[in-house]
């Protein structure tokens, strides 16, 4: 199995990334690969400061790279050799089976949905992440891969967190949830009571109707279907609100019972790996042609080693493989 990383992708670019595959290599079985796209002389300094000689890491020139700030359309238009570009064209010609990155999200969506493609039967890729809750992880889809999607959009995801669901969550049955400012039925914006519409009619998901935010965590629904707008602001306030529950909860502990600190500090760090972004690793593009996880910008190499995990996991329980003999059968959803 060979894995392709954007070494140049992130905050913490190149030497986050470069930690990561050290870190990654701890997932890999004899005869996987992983492989760091981004400039030669610039990775491999990060490889020998960091003793990483591993033969199983290798490096292919990438002399550009895709900022955060840039206009993800523009700059793949522009910047032909940049690590995301390049890598992405490897996937397709079939030299990798699963892509890494935690740059420029948009470009590297647009990326692999031009040179792979989608699953026959999705027309928009979606992410989809595990939100931790008290319940039990919720699947959020879409988080920023489509901002502007229709309605039969909304419906591919839920279809295919359904699958996603039972295969990763060992949900039987798993209820969906359409993400609305009210539970009532007529509640939302056009594009939400059209896909509301359109999935009250399917006969591929279980669905229970409009869910508000805070019914993400009440245990209300499995899979919560939103825009890529609407998604990627609940997860960052989500990330926000974690954080600053824990720093509040720590510093009053400290404040209040000094003694109590170390007797409460195996609780505290229990929930906040369940609540830490970087032990999830990265987010599945689902409904692509192939596997490309979708790592936060702010990763670390532990985020990073992670991903390796879950990229690997994709391809061997071959996710995408499953999704399209789903929706093969399925012919309700125009494309």
């Amino acid at each position: 199995m060979r894995i392709g990383l954007d070494a140049m992708g992130g905050d913490h670019a190149p030497r986050e990334v470069v930690g990561g595959a050290q870190v990654g290599l701890g997932h890999l079985r004899p005869g996987d690969e992983l492989v760091l796209y981004g400039p030669e002389e610039q990775v491999a300094a990060e490889c020998r400061q960091l003793g990483l000689t591993d033969p199983r890491v290798r490096i292919v020139h990438c002399p550009e790279w895709i900022e955060m700030k840039e206009s993800p359309v523009e700059a793949l238009r522009q910047k032909r050799r940049s690590s995301i570009a390049v890598m992405a064209g490897d996937a397709a010609k079939g030299e990798l089976d699963g892509l890494i990155s935690a740059g420029n999200t948009g470009a590297f969506a647009a990326a692999c949905h031009l040179r792979l493609g989608t699953i026959p039967g999705v027309s928009r890729p979606g992410i989809a992440i595990l939100m931790p809750t008290f319940y039990g992880p919720v699947i959020i889809c879409d988080v920023g891969a489509n901002t502007t999607p229709k309605a039969h959009h909304l419906v591919e995801y839920a279809q295919m967190c359904v699958i996603y669901a039972k295969l990763i969550l060992n949900i039987a049955d798993p209820r969906v949830g359409l993400i609305s400012i009210g539970e009532e039925e007529g509640k939302g914006n056009p594009l939400v009571k059209e896909a509301g519409t359109m999935l009250k009619k399917s006969t591929s998901s279980r669905f229970v109707g409009n869910v508000e935010g805070r019914d993400i965590f009440g245990g209300r629904c499995d899979v919560a279907i939103c825009d890529g707008f609407v998604g990627n602001v609940i997860l960052k306030l989500t990330e926000g609100l974690a954080e600053g529950l824990f720093k509040t909860i720590t510093h009053e502990i400290k404040e209040e019972a000094p003694d109590l600190v170390q007797r409460f500090e195996p609780i505290t760090e229990r929930i906040w790996k369940r609540h830490d972004f970087a032990e999830y690793g990265g987010a599945p593009l689902l409904g692509l042609a192939g596997v490309a996880i979708i790592c936060h910008g702010r990763s670390d190499r532990r985020a990073i080693g992670n991903a390796v995990r879950v990229a690997m996991e994709q391809v061997r329980h071959d996710i995408k493989g499953l999704i399209a003999s789903e929706f093969s059968r399925r012919t309700e959803v125009p494309a």
